[in-house]
């Protein structure tokens, strides 16, 4: 299974949309639409998980467009660990 990020989506996409986009090149196991904590909004990008036919979705996908927007699909990249609490008080500093 490789999961793939999907970035620049219009901001009305939907993950139904995406499934169906993606299950054109193989077996989809899931799809989600990163949104924002606060407001639930999309953030503009996605991950797609796939059984078979990654490769295949990226080299047909990777800058085709959706909606009025070019995407950018490629193999995510494992997530960096990062301290609890990194960014939250940026502004603040201690003397």
């Amino acid at each position: 299974m490789k999961k793939l990020y999907v970035g620049n989506l219009p901001f009305d996409a939907t993950a139904d949309e995406l499934r169906e986009l993606f299950s054109a090149h193989g077996r989809v196991m899931s799809a989600t639409i990163c949104t924002d904590r606060e407001t639930g909004a999309s953030r503009g990008f996605a991950f797609v998980e796939m059984v078979e036919g990654a490769e295949e979705a990226i080299q047909a996908l990777n800058q085709a467009r959706l909606g009025n927007r070019s995407l950018t699909v490629n193999e995510a990249k494992p997530r960096e660990d990062r301290p609890s609490g990194a960014g939250r008080d940026r502004y603040a500093r201690t003397n």
